[in-house]
């Protein structure tokens, strides 16, 4: 990590690799994946930038791995910083269902369920 725009020096997060970065909303969090785990790192950044030791918040195997090299993420952390929400690995369909207008689906089929 280093500063943007400079100047300053890198300061190294992981000695073991790591991918799909993003940052906690409030700054004070960097979040990562390596392999099946999920890391962490508390920064500061004032007076100058400052970086926790990686800690694993927990490691699942059946998370989907996402691209290390072409830096696509397959999840994403809630404003608290407390939830993930994470691409579970499944049978490999690649079927996606996205329902449109539910809320007025459920209305149609269950009055007053609104």
């Amino acid at each position: 990590m280093q500063p943007y725009p400079g100047p300053g020096g890198r300061t190294v997060i992981s000695t073991e690799g790591g991918y799909g970065p993003v940052w906690s909303r409030d700054g004070k969090e960097l979040f990562y994946r390596n392999g099946d785990r999920m890391m962490a790192v508390r920064v500061v950044t004032e007076p100058r930038f400052s970086a926790s030791m990686p800690e694993t918040l927990f490691e699942k195997a059946s998370l989907s791995e996402g691209s290390a090299e072409g830096g696509s993420r397959t999840y994403d952390v809630s404003p608290d910083g407390q939830r993930f929400l994470m691409v579970e690995r499944g049978d490999e369909s690649g079927e996606l269902h996205v329902v449109l207008n539910w809320l007025e689906e459920l209305e149609a089929r269950v009055p007053g369920a609104r």
